[in-house]
């Protein structure tokens, strides 16, 4: 999910469009009011000029006199030209945070960090505000957290060291070097300086997410006066990337190939000492579905699996007309059985879809393979089991010892 923030454009009285900016939790007065009072008067106080000329004039931190929630929200619902950048940007990791799950992440960050918070009985949105006034980069850094689960499409490098090193922590001068690499990209690809990197270490993968800038966007708005206007700002987008340490391998989850080579390269130099530690290799093959044909389905010896069927098998046939056949079934291997046929001998073997049923889970799970390096799985924390059978099987094409 992006996050956007404006950058102010000539037109005085530009506003952004309402589909670009949402604030789910803290869009109704009856939220502000579940705030209390002086931490939400000191969240907003730095901005207290701008939001008096928005119409919503607050009291100063430790003072009396009535918080006008209705214009106040109206105010933040609708930022315009003069927002202040970092008002979009506090707004948006507090909001984001607001909730019973954020809430549960911060209360554990406070603990880890030492943070008192103010009141037994807290909201989430309350919650968040403490944080966010305490120690707005832990709060960013729980908020990325956020978006690093569920990526679903990872490409894969292995290594070609004799021996895969461990996860080296990303201290502060490595992220440094991190960032300033991957700025200097996104910056020539018209992308802004925006990205961050943070790291969630885990026990047997270390996760990294890549926060960047999107290309810049102009949209047209409607004016308070009903002369229109414009507004421009710039998307902000998460890749994933993790490197698993007992594999020597690298996950990479981008939509760019550029953005997938540039992590390869940076993260190889900046943690491994050369861009080149992850070679552009080849990770997966699907000629055991040649080799062996159902054969190569068998799973009884990797724990975690009942079973693994081909439902869809795609043959690149290529030629003067570049033929690419499709065959689905509910068990392709069967259906070649009832029809005397096998794999073909001849056809590149571009993808294949497989039906894996996990031991703990109710359903069946659908795992794409695309070789040389695309690998989609429903469920990311079941893929430990799923490469191990495809490792057993032949499917992963990894770097033998030196």
């Amino acid at each position: 999910m992006p996050v956007h923030f404006w950058t102010p454009v000539r037109s005085p009285h530009a506003a952004p469009p309402m589909a670009t900016f949402r604030l789910p939790h803290l869009s109704a007065p009856s939220v502000l009011r579940a705030v209390d009072r002086e931490p939400l008067l000191r969240f907003l106080a730095p901005y207290r000029p701008y939001l008096a000329a928005r119409g919503a004039d607050l009291p100063a931190p430790g003072t009396t006199g009535r918080i006008p929630y209705e214009s106040l929200v109206a105010a933040l619902m609708a930022p315009d030209a003069d927002t202040p950048a970092d008002l979009v940007e506090a707004l948006y990791y507090v909001d984001g945070m607001a909730t019973p799950e954020g809430m549960h992440a911060l209360l554990a960050v406070a603990a880890a960090a030492g943070l008192a918070l103010d009141g037994a009985d807290l909201t989430p949105a309350e919650v968040a505000v403490q944080v966010w006034l305490a120690a707005p980069d832990r709060l960013e850094r729980a908020h990325a957290e956020q978006h690093l689960p569920n990526p679903r499409s990872f490409e894969y490098f292995q290594t070609d060291a004799s021996a895969p090193a461990a996860a080296p922590a990303l201290t502060p001068d490595v992220t440094a070097a991190l960032e300033g690499e991957m700025n200097d990209w996104f910056a020539a690809n018209r992308r802004g300086r925006t990205a961050r990197v943070f790291a969630f270490p885990r026990p047997d993968v270390t996760w990294f997410l890549v926060r960047h800038g999107e290309p810049f966007k102009r949209e047209e708005a409607a004016a308070a006066d009903a002369e229109p206007g414009s507004v421009a700002y710039r998307p902000l987008r998460y890749d994933v990337v993790a490197y698993d340490p007992a594999l020597g391998e690298l996950r990479v989850s981008a939509r760019l190939k550029g953005e997938k080579d540039l992590y390869r390269a940076a993260f190889g130099l900046h943690l491994f000492g050369r861009a080149d530690y992850f070679p552009d290799a080849l990770k997966y093959t699907l000629e055991p579905l040649r080799a062996a044909a159902d054969a190569a389905l068998v799973c009884a010896d990797v724990p975690g699996l009942e079973w693994v069927r081909l439902r869809e098998i795609h043959f690149a046939w290529g030629g003067a007309q570049a033929e690419y056949e499709i065959v689905r079934a509910a068990d392709v291997f069967a259906a070649f059985r009832d029809r005397g046929r096998a794999v073909p001998d001849r056809p590149k073997l571009a993808r294949a879809v497989f039906q894996v049923k996990p031991a703990d889970a109710r359903r069946p799970r659908a795992v794409t393979i695309k070789p040389p390096n695309v690998a989609l799985y429903a469920r990311d924390h079941e893929s430990p089991a799923v490469e191990a059978w495809l490792r057993a099987r032949g499917f992963l094409d990894v770097y033998p010892a030196a």
